[in-house]
């Protein structure tokens, strides 16, 4: 374990995925900055001790984090900084990118703040997309000038979250910057085969059973959207871990029947197989597939999170739509401790 505390600055903090999973790490959560409010509530609830910004980074001076950088360092602590901006622009699914989207900037917005302070280490999580935009002289070219700039070692890629403990067939850009030593991406915990990959089965089978609709009164979140007559009939017409393929002519929709693509619409989880890649749409039966592996209903926000690897007193505060977008946009906790560790590591 290290000998110094590292606290932890989590800017585009979301609900907290990366800070959770760092915390588990055993860093300190130090600072939150997200400009969405219900995700800002939710950052605040479970890291009461971290001071939080409510706002869009651009509108942020490097000066007015000054305060807490200095308590982060008074006895001679490290910091770390985390990037992990909205991820749309980059996004291969994004079939509407603008090459002059707003958002593409926001990794120079926290740019700004790294080359104010120098953090000891920086970590930035995306889709994988982010470093093929604007190749040559885009935002992630020029973030990486600015690190090699100040003095940084870093190491970045595509990684699997299966690879960590996640159960999803998710893979993630990941970037890690040290200034003290020469770093990589961390080694897989989990190969299939010595060590198994996680499946929907071990993070999710523990719920007890609701209703589509239904809130269970004793778990938190643990609450389903409700469903149409139709949208029923058609989950009852599909087996563990299969789709649409499955149902009779008159419940398929008229586009499906002369579009093949989009297979996972409407699809249910297997119990034996990892979950494919949580959306802000998580919680819908009919926008990929959340189909609940053996109950007549979508996963239910809880059941989503566990799939994200919250842990299970982790709590969400806005509406249920609200709650779905934050644990999709979320970074798995689990695969943000592995990566907590290896840094720490480094550190020894």
């Amino acid at each position: 374990m290290a000998k110094k505390q590292v606290n932890v600055f989590d800017f585009f903090s979301g609900c907290g995925g990366t800070s959770s999973g760092l915390k588990a790490a055993g860093f300190n959560i130090a600072f939150g900055l997200d400009i969405d409010r219900d995700s800002g509530e939710t950052f605040k609830l479970n890291n009461p001790a971290a001071y939080f910004v409510n706002k869009d980074i651009s509108e942020v001076d490097v000066k007015d984090i000054e305060d807490a950088i200095s308590d982060a360092t008074k006895n001679n602590e490290m910091i770390l900084f985390c990037g992990c901006a909205p991820c749309q622009p980059f996004s291969k699914q994004n079939k509407d990118r603008l090459k002059d989207d707003p958002r593409k900037a926001l990794l120079s917005e926290f740019g700004r703040f790294v080359n104010a302070y120098s953090p000891d280490f920086v970590l930035v999580e995306n889709v994988p997309g982010i470093q093929s935009v604007d190749v040559n002289n885009g935002s992630f070219q020029a973030f990486l000038d600015l690190l090699r700039h100040n003095g940084y070692y870093f190491d970045y890629g595509v990684v699997p979250a299966l690879w960590y403990g996640v159960p999803q067939t998710r893979e993630r850009f990941v970037l890690i910057a040290s200034r003290h030593s020469h770093i990589t991406l961390p080694e897989k915990t989990h190969d299939g085969s010595n060590v198994k990959f996680a499946t929907v089965s071990d993070w999710i089978r523990h719920l007890p059973p609701i209703k589509a609709g239904e809130t269970h009164p004793a778990i938190t979140d643990h609450v389903s959207a409700k469903l149409s007559e139709l949208n029923i009939r058609r989950i009852m017409a599909t087996p563990e871990g299969k789709g649409r393929e499955t149902w009779p002519e008159e419940l398929i929709l008229d586009c499906h029947k002369t579009h093949k693509g989009h297979s996972d619409v409407y699809g249910r989880l297997a119990w034996d197989k990892p979950a494919s890649g949580l959306t802000t749409k998580c919680i819908s039966y009919s926008n990929g597939r959340f189909g609940h592996p053996s109950q007549n209903r979508a996963i239910s926000v809880r059941e989503a999170a566990c799939l994200q690897t919250f842990p299970m007193d982790y709590v969400f505060k806005g509406g249920l739509q609200s709650k779905a977008r934050q644990i999709g946009n979320a970074v798995p906790p689990k695969m943000a401790e592995a990566i907590g560790i290896h840094i720490l590591k480094s550190i020894d």
